[in-house]
């Protein structure tokens, strides 16, 4: 009779050590998959459909002159006003995007963002910018430029590397070419033409 209520508290130990064990195991596992950094997640969950392709067709006024610039010097080397490239000037803009080359079109948006000289050898910018629309289905969605724009090439081209509201996931390329610059003032119009896939 002692050897059997021994025995039965062999099995029973044993087997409260293997209950233990796995209700520890299956507790870290829980705990660990609660703290975890990143998941994958289903692109239908989150109302991400079909990718499609649009073209955006627009003109950038950038003007650095008269009473109401849209786009300001905020920053310079000391040796920027004696580079012939304007090296180290860094330019802050709030751009009108419109339908067509006259400012007085219709605005679709604005370019907001800054530029600066970053090339001592030629006239190259470093484009850091948002387009934020202002009409129809894309009003309040945003496109996000950051590339070089080598300013004196007939057309130039730069990335876009994200968006916002209809533009998220965005990815795609903005071919720029400048359709008239007033060397004196330094004032610009230029052309886009913005390739995104989106969803």
């Amino acid at each position: 009779m002692a050897k059997t209520i021994q025995n039965l508290n062999s099995i029973y130990t044993i087997f409260i050590t293997i209950f233990l064990f796995f209700f520890f195991f299956f507790l870290t596992l829980a705990n660990a998959e609660a703290h975890r950094f990143s998941k994958p997640l289903s692109p239908s969950k989150h109302g991400l459909k079909r990718e499609k392709l649009s073209h955006l067709h627009f003109y950038f006024h950038d003007i650095l002159s008269g009473r109401n610039p849209t786009a300001v010097r905020v920053a310079e080397a000391p040796t920027t006003n004696t580079s012939l490239t304007a090296f180290g000037a860094v330019v802050v803009m709030d751009d009108p995007l419109t339908v067509g080359p006259e400012l007085g079109s219709k605005l679709v948006g604005k370019a907001q963002g800054i530029y600066a000289s970053a090339s001592q050898s030629e006239l190259g910018l470093l484009m850091a910018f948002n387009f934020v629309f202002v009409e129809g289905k894309y009003n309040g969605s945003t496109l996000s430029v950051l590339g070089r724009n080598s300013v004196l090439s007939e057309v130039r081209e730069m990335p876009i590397v994200g968006g916002s509201g209809l533009f998220r996931f965005a990815r795609g390329y903005a071919h720029a070419s400048t359709h008239q610059v007033d060397f004196k003032t330094g004032d610009a119009i230029v052309e886009y033409n913005v390739y995104v896939f989106h969803y």
